[in-house]
């Protein structure tokens, strides 16, 4: 949906009209590129502020130029950096030097001062300020009907909400401002989990179940980001209840009933988006005619081997740990407690132009559309070559990220070359239903209720046992574009548990955790995962501990409970909110 893609913020700031001692009415006129408030209580100027709302999803205006911001990737909606490289899934990538901001990190010696969170914090609070905007607007609006002011305002509420659901588990506690607030010196002593919920509650209540165009939330969006936002609070009840109404009436914002597609890939291609496993998805353009700075999929622009068709920049490489994870049994199920006992690559150093023999071990078929490894193919560009597409192997593995790339066949369409580095319009998935899924399944093995989850669990895994979905050897090597075999580039094996095997809550919880590690691999998810069940000390001394033996980014990393789960306050925000000797704002406790 590119309209809400585009708009840009500066468009629906609202502003005064300029006063002046003068008494010529020529001068009563509204800031140059500002909208007066006569435009904006209009039905389109509200729908515009909405857009704006929308627009400012991509993180950008966290990383503005104009006001001391870096690069996208601070602010990446898919949290690539906060979320996977922080939770084991991947290394930073590139070389040691380049961002060392991520470095830190990485390795947890984060401090106050790291501008990448100074951005994420700004881009969240854009995205605040621009919804509040809207429920400013909207009752000023003559004309409207019930449904569509309610419409309107339940859109606003929920992207307030996942704006603040991301500040708060990035942060903790952090400043409420809403529509009403006219004070914006605010505390963070106070949890905003119950304001996230009555935001979310009221989407669900009042959107309808679809939407003009397929980009705008619904009720089955704001209905699942209702029931995480409860499991995030241990709120399973609640949580076990919301999940099962989203599960069995939910459909998209186009009325495509919710469901697994039929192959995984199709949630990580530009040509399939928009699908039924769509629950809630940031959209993005490419080649849409502007021929300006790109503005496709910009946060992950960085994420591509390094040294090979996409020029840029090799970084997000997925980790030894991470990989190891896909290995399967002779049954076809995952090593739970020793996957590391069971490595896929065994020796990193080997040239690119040495010769090589391909893991012939069983391993879970996703492992192929998540990690981009030697001798397989790597989509449709041909197969990933080694240490050609390794910026620096030495301080971040073997790897290259897949999830994020487009197809070589497709690139006239969806990739966007206008900028340095390459950007492409697969959509960034916040929300799909194999996460519901699996999020349901949680909360029903806490709960010790039904077969704890395990048939969710296993549509997941039937899903990914589907040979259609397999990656397959091309015909002719020397021309990848040119279809593909019947053979399967790997030897995938993987089944569902059986029935019962899931004897209780504990063994239960293991393999829905794990299974989540699997399906949702680079997506940004892990590291507020293994925070939220309390197994992040556990889990990155784990990764730690094996990637650090050979990779030298994370060697010696450490994490400290009551401390890490949640990133620092950034200093420039507590010097802002400072009066005197005090600031409004309090750091986080150990930093």
């Amino acid at each position: 949906m590119k309209n809400i893609k585009r708009l840009s913020v500066f468009a629906f700031i609202v502003a005064g009209i300029v006063q002046s001692s003068c008494k010529k009415s020529s001068l009563n006129q509204p800031a140059l590129g500002a909208l007066s408030t006569t435009q904006i209580t209009t039905a389109a100027g509200v729908d515009g502020l909405l857009i704006g709302a929308y627009s400012a999803l991509d993180g950008q205006q966290g990383t503005n130029a104009a006001f001391g911001g870096g690069g996208p990737w601070e602010t990446s909606p898919d949290n690539w950096i906060y979320g996977s490289v922080a939770g084991g899934d991947a290394h930073k990538g590139s070389s040691g030097i380049d961002q060392p901001a991520i470095n830190s990190i990485a390795t947890f010696t984060v401090d106050a001062s790291n501008g990448f969170l100074n951005s994420k914090w700004k881009a969240d609070y854009e995205g605040v300020t621009r919804a509040n905007n809207v429920l400013k607007a909207v009752n000023a609006v003559a004309g409207l009907t019930d449904a569509a002011k309610a419409n309107i305002i339940g859109q606003a509420r929920f992207l307030r909400g996942h704006y603040y659901f991301d500040l708060k588990k990035m942060f903790g506690n952090v400043p409420y401002i809403d529509e009403t607030t006219t004070n914006f010196v605010q505390p963070n002593t106070t949890d905003i989990w119950p304001k996230i919920v009555a935001d979310f509650a009221f989407a669900y209540a009042n959107l309808p179940a679809t939407q003009t165009q397929v980009g705008r939330v619904n009720k089955w969006a704001a209905g699942a980001y209702l029931a995480k936002t409860y499991l995030y609070q241990k709120d399973y009840t609640n949580a076990d209840k919301t999940f099962t109404e989203v599960i069995a009436s939910g459909t998209n914002s186009a009325g495509l009933v919710y469901g697994l597609t039929d192959n995984y890939e199709d949630n990580f291609n530009a040509a399939t988006k928009n699908n039924k496993e769509t629950v809630f998805a940031i959209q993005q353009a490419a080649n849409d005619g502007t021929g300006t700075i790109s503005e496709a999929n910009n946060g992950d622009m960085l994420n591509y081997p390094y040294n090979s068709p996409f020029g840029c920049c090799g970084f997000f490489q997925p980790t030894l740990d991470l990989a190891n994870s896909f290995r399967t049994d002779a049954a076809g199920l995952p090593y739970l407690d020793d996957y590391n006992s069971h490595p896929i690559v065994t020796d990193m150093n080997i040239a690119s132009d040495k010769p090589f023999t391909l893991d012939a071990g069983n391993v879970d078929p996703r492992l192929d559309w998540t990690v981009g490894r030697r001798g397989i193919p790597y989509l449709d560009w041909g197969n990933h070559p080694g240490t050609n597409w390794i910026r620096e192997q030495s301080s971040a593995g073997p790897y290259s990220p897949k999830k994020n790339v487009y197809y070589q066949a497709s690139k006239g369409t969806y990739a966007d070359s206008h900028t340095w580095a390459p950007g492409n319009a697969n959509q960034v998935n916040v929300i799909r239903f194999a996460d519901v899924l699996l999020m349901a399944a949680e909360a029903k093995a806490q709960l010790g209720t039904g077969d704890l989850g395990l048939s969710y669990v296993n549509m997941v895994r039937a899903r990914a046992a589907k040979p259609t979905g397999f990656v397959y050897t091309y015909k002719d090597a020397g021309n990848p574009t040119g279809g593909y075999t019947t053979t399967p580039a790997a030897n995938y094996v993987i089944s569902p548990y059986p029935a019962g095997y899931f004897t209780g809550k504990d063994l239960a919880l293991k393999a829905i955790y794990f299974e989540r590690k699997l399906e949702l691999g680079m997506e940004g998810h892990r590291f507020f995962d293994i925070v939220r069940w309390g197994t992040a000390q556990q889990s990155l001394a784990t990764y730690f501990g094996f990637d650090g033996k050979t990779i030298t980014d994370v060697a010696g990393a450490h994490f400290t409970t009551s401390k890490n789960e949640i990133y620092p306050i950034p200093q420039p925000q507590i010097d802002l909110e400072s009066t005197g000797k005090s600031s409004a704002l309090k750091q986080n406790p150990g930093y």
